[in-house]
């Protein structure tokens, strides 16, 4: 009789949570639980009857969708109540931790909304394209800074690079009636602004956060000064640029609901989408990418293999300057149709933020200052409709999202590591 011998193949070893990753659990599955409950809160305390979402601007009848606010609201806080408690418990593999975090970020939105619209009517095309218009030149100007940080060159002075942009975009567009010319001349003028950070930063190795800073109060005075010599004396001639048309496209814009608000938009927020798509390729499939992204983590490094560290990030730099000089023309020819003193308010200390609570990385940053525009939208539409909720307060959800990722409660959030960092060649 033969004995037959079996072997048993291996198995995986099982997944171990270190200490520190379950402390980071524990912490962010902690968070998401708090979200979790103020949601449910608000869906119990809504109102009965229907909450109404409009789904196409200016369409009161047709293009409405009605839902139970409260039982909405439930259903919605109890998925992201489960979401946060998956999450907490580790009921699911951590490669999936992202989609519970949407989950609970999409459900507590919308239990959010179903408590503001119960017995209301609430603009939801006019709140995603009002989203879709404060995000454009945060997304560009949160790209400039990846660009920039990537490289390990600081980039403060995205405010400043706003302010040449949208001015020269509104002079060119008013003396010439070219939208390509304003958005080139902004280009043009954003890369100025890059070429004196590099300069100063790389060559010079000033400091690069006071730098910044100073580049902004730079430009803040040179704009304002040319406007108040030269603009405000022939407005009629020099400050009165053509908004750019919207340019729908065959098929996408017909889409419902998405089309209109994503495929029926000027050629400067769909530049937006590919400068997204093509930073990302640049930075993650390219050898241009690799040696960007090396020099900024270990410069010295990238050097001893050949890598000419200051001619990489004096190219990442300067192609930064036109994402932010487009960005700044979308202020002028892209929205308002005119060019005001300090006019972007700040949007490029907001793009740096969202740069931030996006981790350097372009798709990280897009979400990011979408999150913001969604956030500044939602607190004029909730005055429209009279919702008991200081605006305010809504203003701040950003700002404090962002000090929670930089704390490093929602993760490990690190900059490239020579970030900031000048490099002399030993």
């Amino acid at each position: 009789m033969t004995e037959t011998t079996v072997e048993s193949r291996p198995t995986a070893p099982a997944t171990i949570e270190g200490p520190a990753e379950r402390t980071r659990r524990l912490r962010v599955g902690g968070l998401m639980l708090v979200f979790a409950v103020i949601g449910l809160l608000l869906a119990f305390v809504t109102n009965g009857g229907k909450a109404t979402f409009q789904l196409v601007s200016g369409d009161l009848e047709g293009s409405l969708l009605k839902v139970p606010a409260q039982g909405t609201a439930i259903f919605l806080a109890v998925l992201g109540l489960a979401a946060a408690v998956a999450y907490l418990l580790r009921r699911v593999p951590m490669r999936y931790a992202g989609w519970l975090g949407a989950i609970l970020g999409i459900c507590f939105i919308g239990a959010f909304l179903c408590w503001a619209a119960a017995g209301k009517v609430f603009p939801l095309a006019n709140q995603f394209q009002g989203t879709l218009n404060f995000a454009t030149p945060l997304i560009l100007g949160a790209l400039a800074g990846v660009l920039c940080e990537r490289a390990g060159v600081i980039n403060i002075a995205i405010e400043g690079q706003f302010l040449v942009g949208a001015f020269t975009a509104a002079i060119v567009a008013s003396t010439t009636g070219s939208a390509v010319a304003a958005l080139a001349a902004a280009a043009i003028t954003g890369v100025l602004m890059a070429a004196l950070l590099a300069v100063f930063s790389i060559k010079y190795l000033v400091n690069q956060v006071v730098l910044g800073v100073v580049l902004v109060v730079f430009a803040s005075g040179v704009t304002g000064f040319l406007f108040d010599q030269f603009i405000q004396e022939d407005t009629a001639n020099l400050n009165t640029p053509d908004v750019l048309a919207a340019v729908k496209i065959p098929l996408l814009g017909d889409i419902p609901f998405i089309g209109p608000i994503l495929f029926n938009q000027t050629a400067l927020v769909y530049l937006t989408y590919i400068a997204v798509a093509v930073v990302t390729f640049m930075l993650f499939q390219t050898r241009w990418g690799l040696r960007v992204r090396a020099v900024g983590e270990h410069p010295k490094a990238a050097d001893t293999v050949g890598i000419k560290v200051t001619r990489v990030r004096y190219t990442a730099v300067l192609w930064a300057g036109v994402l932010a000089g487009l960005g700044g023309s979308f202020f002028t020819v892209g929205y308002a149709g005119s060019f005001n003193k300090d006019m972007t308010a700040g949007n490029g200390f907001i793009a740096l933020a969202a740069l931030i609570m996006g981790r350097w990385h372009p798709v990280g940053a897009m979400v990011a200052a979408l999150f913001f525009g969604f956030a500044t939208q939602l607190q004029s539409q909730l005055q429209i409709i009279q919702t008991p909720i200081p605006g305010e307060l809504l203003l701040m959800a950003p700002y404090l999202a962002t000090v929670i990722a930089v704390a490093g409660l929602v993760g490990r959030v690190r900059a490239p590591k020579a970030d900031g960092e000048p490099y002399v060649k030993g």
